[in-house]
């Protein structure tokens, strides 16, 4: 959800009409009653989140940005966050309870989902500065065990069969982020940049049997990081997985590998643990949690998987200054979801120069 502790006013590109959404809800969710006030999550690149208030309890919904917002294609999947979210509802990994999907844009302009709001912490620090060596060792060791529970999740038994293609997942990503990349270029658009355009003809050659292997296929969340998700306000223990809008059915070492990116990005814009004592904090060594990754999904030894990391980082870097430089096209047409936008939107050219800088140590 890119969820930001605090809220703000509704803003004026993001606003709808109020008293149209309480008079849906009152009709379409069972126990929902008004007076209804609304307010904007502070956070948010791509869907803007608000919270729902009223006198009985509160609700967070989740819509696609406003209508003066020009869409890039494939962006801002809301129904599938909900189709994903509802049928991982009682499995191990932890979802907020989705209430309804409303797609019918003449309700307030736009298509949005409404789900249960989860009291707890969303931690924003890679290195915990504010948690001891215990604890944050802790809140590692928790976030790798829901990433591998999703990667055990029998997709087909939850009614997610049909949630992704078959076959071909890098070639399919790949083209998708490159297309995705090009759109964003052209007139008012950011500039080009020249370690996405080598990534687009480099990736799509050196793609290893490890992950051409479809009886690997697994949920993938897609976006999996600390700040997307929550924790019990006392417990490390995650109580929610947010922001599913790039879920599908893919390979699960693509999943994971993007959520290592952490260990190879310096603090700072993308806050990474790249460069820290780790040991020092509490914190696992990559390799350390890639060996418990793989000791909870079954995969054994890290010895394949370390063979290819260095095709799955440069991959994922790809992927994210992809993502990075559709929210620059965003901020450029004025529709980014937040104030934090036009700082995300200046790593796209870093991160695409370090996945460029990884690929070239690719066997």
């Amino acid at each position: 959800m890119e969820a930001q502790s605090g809220t703000k006013p509704v803003t004026s590109q993001h606003a709808f009409d109020v008293g149209a959404l309480q008079s849906y809800l009152e009709s379409a969710l069972d126990g929902f009653r008004g007076p209804l006030s609304v307010e904007q999550f502070k956070g948010g690149q791509s869907n803007p989140t608000f919270k729902l208030l009223t006198p009985q309890r509160s609700y967070v919904m989740r819509s696609k940005p406003g209508p003066v917002a020009k869409l890039l294609p494939s962006a801002h999947a809301i129904e599938r966050e909900f189709t994903v979210m509802r049928a991982l509802a009682g499995s191990e990994v932890p979802v907020a309870r989705m209430h309804l999907l409303c797609e019918d844009e003449s309700v307030i302009g736009r298509a949005f989902y409404v789900m249960e709001y989860v009291e707890g912490r969303v931690l924003w620090s890679q290195a915990l500065p504010d948690m001891t060596t215990v604890q944050r060792g802790e809140i590692y060791d928790e976030m790798n065990r829901v990433i591998a529970a999703l990667h055990r999740v029998d997709y087909a038994a939850c009614g997610l069969a049909g949630y992704g293609k078959p076959g071909n997942y890098f070639e399919r990503q790949i083209g998708r982020w490159s297309r995705q990349y090009q759109a964003s270029l052209g007139p008012g658009g950011p500039e080009p940049i020249d370690a996405m355009e080598r990534l687009i003809d480099w990736l799509p050659d050196h793609i290893p049997a490890s992950a051409r292997d479809e009886s690997q296929t697994r949920i993938v969340h897609g976006d999996y990081r600390l700040d997307n998700l929550i924790f019990h306000p006392s417990e490390p223990r995650i109580v929610a997985v947010l922001d599913w809008e790039l879920s599908t059915l893919g390979h699960p070492l693509a999943d994971f590998s993007y959520h290592c990116m952490s260990w190879h990005i310096s603090p700072g814009t993308f806050r990474g643990i790249g460069g820290l004592d780790v040991a020092a904090l509490g914190i696992p060594t990559e390799a350390e949690y890639m060996q418990r990754y793989c000791e909870r999904t079954g995969r054994g030894g890290t010895d394949a998987l370390v063979t290819d990391w260095n095709f799955y980082l440069a991959y994922n870097l790809f992927r994210m200054a992809g993502i990075l430089q559709g929210i620059a096209k965003r901020v450029l047409d004025g529709t980014a979801a937040s104030e934090q936008a036009r700082q995300a939107a200046a790593g796209a050219r870093p991160l695409a120069e370090l996945g460029w800088a990884i690929a070239q140590r690719q066997r």
